[in-house]
């Protein structure tokens, strides 16, 4: 993993990215948090003649698509207090509504709107849920980006530049909320008075904003500038800081925010809370059983810890957010507690810091304890049968403890049986099967050997159990899908289901869609992940949005297993897009719209799609009187092994265009509903989708087996081919050879459902290349029902060679070679070989 320079949570900091805020969304109470901005033209005719008002005449209404928000601001206010909003953004003349992700907020009228800025009255309910909600405006013909906005306790007020002298700070009074912006290299100086032995709690949010890529650090300081406490990043806020320190003396003290690395943009947004209020940053225990009580114990306040009973609700939660209380006062943010379906809860007793003082416990429940100094490990003790499988995963740094955890398995001796560290996040998970009966033990510790009062952990080991998930795959990356419906037409996108421990079939249940929406969606099926949903508005559906429930239901057996939406937009990313700050939301954003000019279908093919051969897909436009534009049509969908260019264009005042499909040769057999998205720039662009339509992927009906045939350059031949028919065909059957490399010709050739052998003639030119070609296949095009059903076949390998050098006359053989003639002997050699001679004579 990778470390992050100056980080508090080192080595392990990396593993903080999406996954770690991957539960950060709140259960959404019953209520819809919708809020209809009460315009006064609407007042006076009536939300029906508002309808027929903006009812799309194309030649009349200047038509303005999906609205951006850029920047809302203020960027939080207190609960009980009405504020006026600023929405900036484009395209947001036609506002018409603001929705909310949760209740609490009503508006009370807007001021004005423009192009690209829109003020209205709201007012925050006394009991809106203090933290983070996310906003999205509906116009006449959009649903815009969703941007977040922060609900407090305190009193807020602004930063007033200049702040950036420590000797002349900007004095605010004690238990404030101060919005801020830290622009490069900027300091800011904020002072409060205190008595001695007052406690002052400083708090920033920056990231958790969700704004920019801010990471702030604070200190305290008092008036001779020797700090008191200094945070940068903290496990409780992430990269956001908390600090806090008790006054030794009456006198006036001074809080510091910057950038930690004294960067800073006109995005750096921050939200300071300053005063005396509680600030624990843990408590003990990390959890408990839906709709009991539970006493925790809350820790890291500098005034030392304490105990609150809490009860807890009554539906299970994987992060349920609780503000701490102590004499009177509340903490501005809140720590999060895990809130089970149920099953024992063990509290660690001390001394378990070996196997043979393990804490006993039981199974199905969760184990909580404290890591209350470095190096300390805990053990407890479970029984188990042989076969019993359990997910044994600690809950720490997600509920936002510095625990970086590995959790262990072991058997009733100390063998180690598992390990984890990390499996997506610090936080640690095993799936494990007991091996026989008996009893066995859960250890853990922290990876870096740390420890502390705020080291809290929770072990939740529970049977393995069949669970799913929804989700809404992105069709552009890191934008969250939102349906805008026009009147008269249709939307279309994905929903996307995650099992665990099954793969049965998932039905989909959409509730409170807006008005005049109906919906269209289909089982999906084991061992497919996806499936396209179809929302139709009618012609005079009201101009609306709501936020809508989505849940996957499936059975096992007889238990029935429902799965919720879970929907990520992604708010801050680093380098390399990676994440920093995400929202997540269990509800689709969905409305009515204004109708756009035109409607797209795709001509239902009559004819399947072969494995391994290609198709075009006939789409047809319906345009209004008036608008001729090109429409660029995307396939939402195709079956598996089955591809399609990224897009086509029907031509400005075209009716129609062919979307070609290509099916690889292990393209996956069946069928399959299809949907196509289409789009125009109409002053921005506005998107319809296509009625499903049935794709059929089918084996070849026929196949061919080709010899490898081997041909000189300028030499003609033919190539014979047998014809296998698997599936019966009437008339002739197209045949023709694509690829031949240049220089090499071939006629097509006809074949039909009787036949066994195909032949090609071949002709060759001298400048034939020459080599061993592959690449040459066959496509074999069957008519049927009007509509080709086109094969790409395999060919065999063609050789192509050189001729043979002609054959020339053999030469006379040349004269044998000249004997060398014996060298004359000297008068001394002579004297010596007639001496030899006489000496061989007897």
């Amino acid at each position: 993993m990778k470390r992050h320079s100056g980080s508090f949570l080192g080595k392990r900091r990396a593993a903080l990215g999406p996954v770690a805020n991957l539960l950060r969304w709140r259960r959404p109470k019953p209520s819809v948090g919708r809020i209809k901005v009460p315009d006064p033209a609407v007042h006076r005719c009536g939300f029906a003649c508002l309808g027929v008002l903006l009812s799309v005449v194309f030649s009349g209404v200047v038509w303005a698509a999906d609205p951006v928000i850029s920047r809302v601001t203020p960027i939080s206010a207190q609960q009980g207090t009405e504020i006026e909003l600023t929405i900036t953004g484009s395209r947001l003349a036609d506002a018409a509504e603001l929705l909310f992700t949760s209740p609490g907020f009503s508006v009370r009228e807007i001021t004005s709107k423009s192009g690209n800025r829109l003020v209205a009255k709201v007012a925050i309910a006394p009991d809106c849920q203090v933290g983070e909600h996310g906003l999205r405006v509906r116009t006449a013909t959009g649903i815009s980006n969703l941007i977040t906005f922060h609900v407090g306790l305190l009193p807020e007020i602004d930063e007033k530049e200049p702040n950036n002298d420590f000797h002349n700070p900007q004095v605010i009074p004690l238990n404030t909320t101060v919005r801020g912006v830290v622009e490069n290299e900027d300091v800011d100086y904020f002072a409060v008075d205190l008595k001695a032995g007052q406690r002052l709690s400083v708090e920033v949010e920056g990231m958790r904003l969700g704004k920019a890529f801010f990471d702030p650090a604070v200190a305290i300081l008092d008036s001779k500038r020797f700090v008191l406490a200094a945070a940068d990043d903290t496990a409780f806020g992430g990269q956001d800081a908390v600090c806090a320190a008790v006054a030794p003396a009456d006198g006036r003290y001074i809080v510091q925010v910057r950038e930690s690395a004294f960067g800073g943009s006109g995005d750096s947004y921050y939200r300071l809370h300053v005063g005396t209020f509680p600030r624990p940053v843990a408590e003990f225990p990390l959890g408990g059983t839906a709709g009991q009580s539970v006493k925790v114990r809350w820790v890291g306040d500098p005034l030392g810890s304490w105990e609150e009973e809490l009860t807890l609700p009554a539906q299970p939660a994987e992060r349920w957010p609780v503000l701490a209380h102590r004499d009177g006062q509340t903490a501005p943010t809140p720590n999060w507690l895990r809130v089970s379906a149920g099953g024992s809860e063990t509290a660690e007793v001390e001394p378990n810091d070996a196997p043979n003082q393990a804490t006993p416990a039981s199974v199905p429940g969760a184990c909580n304890g404290v890591l209350e100094r470095p190096d300390d490990r805990d053990f407890f003790r479970f029984s188990a049968k042989k076969g019993q499988a359990f997910d044994i995963r600690v809950l720490a740094r997600q509920l936002r403890t510095p625990v970086d955890s590995v959790l262990t398995v072991h058997a009733a001796n100390g063998r180690q049986l598992a390990a984890n560290d990390d499996a997506g996040s610090p936080d640690s998970i095993i799936r494990w099967t007991a091996p026989n009966d008996g009893e066995y033990l859960i250890g853990i510790r922290d990876q870096l050997g740390a420890g502390g009062p705020e080291y809290v952990y929770r072990i939740e080991i529970a049977p393995v159990q069949p669970k799913l998930r929804l989700s809404l795959p992105e069709r552009q990356q890191f934008r969250d899908i939102v349906a805008a419906v026009p009147r008269g037409n249709r939307f279309a996108f994905l929903v996307s289901v995650t099992r665990e421990d099954f793969d049965g079939p998932v039905d989909l249940r959409f509730e409170d869609l807006p008005p005049g929406i109906s919906v269209e969606t289909f089982p999906i099926p084991p061992g497919q992940t996806a499936v396209p949903v179809i929302l139709t508005a009618a012609a005079d559906a009201p101009l609306e949005g709501r936020w809508v429930n989505i849940k996957g239901v499936s059975k096992v057996g007889e238990q029935e297993i429902v799965g919720d939406l879970l929907q990520r937009t992604s708010l801050v990313r680093g380098q390399n897009n990676r994440e920093y700050w995400n929202f997540y939301s269990h509800r689709l954003a969905a409305a009515v719209t204004e109708a756009v000019p035109f409607r797209v279908t795709i001509q239902q093919p009559k004819v399947p799609l072969v494995q391994g051969g290609t198709m075009d897909l006939v789409i047809k436009a319906e345009r209004d009187a008036g608008f001729d534009g090109p429409i660029t049509v995307a396939m939402l969908n195709l079956s598996p092994g089955v591809s399609a260019p990224t897009s086509v264009t029907i031509a400005q005042g075209a009716q129609e265009v062919r979307m070609p499909l290509t099916a690889t040769r292990q393209a996956a057999l069946g069928t399959w509903k299809i949907v196509a998205l289409a789009s125009a720039n109409i002053n921005g662009t506005v998107e319809v989708a296509t009625p499903p339509a049935d794709l059929t992927v089918a084996s070849p009906f026929v196949a061919m087996t080709f010899p490898q045939i081997s041909l000189d350059q300028g030499q003609s031949g033919n190539w014979p081919a047998q014809v296998e028919v698997r599936t019966k065909f009437e008339g002739n059957a197209q045949v023709e050879l694509l690829g031949l490399p240049s220089g090499i010709a071939s006629e097509p050739q006809t074949i039909t459902a009787e036949s066994q052998q195909c032949t090609f003639p071949l002709r060759t030119e001298p400048t034939a290349p020459v080599g061993l070609h592959k690449s040459v296949i066959v496509k074999v095009t069957i008519t049927q029902d009007g509509e080709p059903i086109v094969h790409l076949l395999p060919a065999g390998e063609l050789r192509i060679q050189k001729p043979r050098p002609a054959q020339v006359a053999q030469a006379a053989p040349p004269p044998p070679p000249r004997q060398p003639t014996e060298k004359p002997l000297s008068r001394l050699e002579q004297l010596r070989r007639q001496r030899q001679n006489q000496t061989a004579t007897p």
